[in-house]
């Protein structure tokens, strides 16, 4: 993954995690996206949450808004099926892990960028929002894959000018999967994590 990439899959995460009581209440996918985002910088401006205090409240809340099921299902493609149900489990407890501990500690970075919220497309229980991140004079058009559960959408796929965040590591993984099996793949991720975790509280790239 380019580091441009990863810079704005952190602006993704930031937009999304803050906010889920009135996040919840919004009737439609866009409003949902739309009252996180604005919840998010909010926060983020003012600074209330710094260090681990704000990691543990990232990790709840980065939790609460994706539905991580269903984007393993979609990342492992093929071979979500020839898993058994440990190894499912086991990948989406650390897919979540992973994603988390790889930007959590980086969002606080981006407090300056402006979001337009363009539209919305509803089919039955799934949706796409497509939005507009303004940052440092550069325009990144983000699409939201959403899927409805209840009352709520959650976010199962991120498309940064047609690059998608599930078959970026749909990509990686699946050839690991097919060279070192689900062993080989977990170990990798255990390993990454655990460098995750050593970095200092709000290290990481910020280029």
């Amino acid at each position: 993954m380019t580091i441009w990439l990863k810079k704005v899959l952190l602006i993704i995460f930031g937009c999304l995690v803050f906010g889920v009581p009135q996040a919840i209440c919004a009737t439609s996918p866009l409003e949902q996206v739309k009252v996180a985002v604005n919840q998010v910088i909010e926060v983020l401006r003012q600074g209330e949450l710094q260090g681990e205090a704000r990691r543990k409240v990232l990790g709840e809340l980065i939790r609460s808004r994706f539905d991580f099921v269903i984007m393993s299902q979609r990342t492992l493609g093929q071979h979500w099926k020839k898993a058994t149900e440990q190894e499912q489990n086991e990948f989406v407890r650390l897919y979540s892990e992973l994603l988390e501990a790889s930007y959590i500690g980086k969002i606080e970075a981006y407090t300056d960028e402006s979001v337009d919220f363009n539209s919305e497309k509803i089919d039955d229980t799934r949706a796409v929002v497509a939005t507009v991140v303004h940052s440092h004079n550069t325009d990144i058009p983000i699409d939201y894959s959403m899927v409805k559960k209840g009352d709520d959408w959650f976010v199962y796929d991120v498309v940064v000018e047609d690059i998608s965040l599930i078959k970026n590591y749909r990509s990686s993984y699946g050839e690991i999967v097919r060279k070192e099996g689900y062993a080989g793949l977990f170990d990798r991720m255990r390993k990454k994590i655990a460098e995750l975790h050593e970095q200092p509280v709000g290290a990481g790239e910020k280029t």
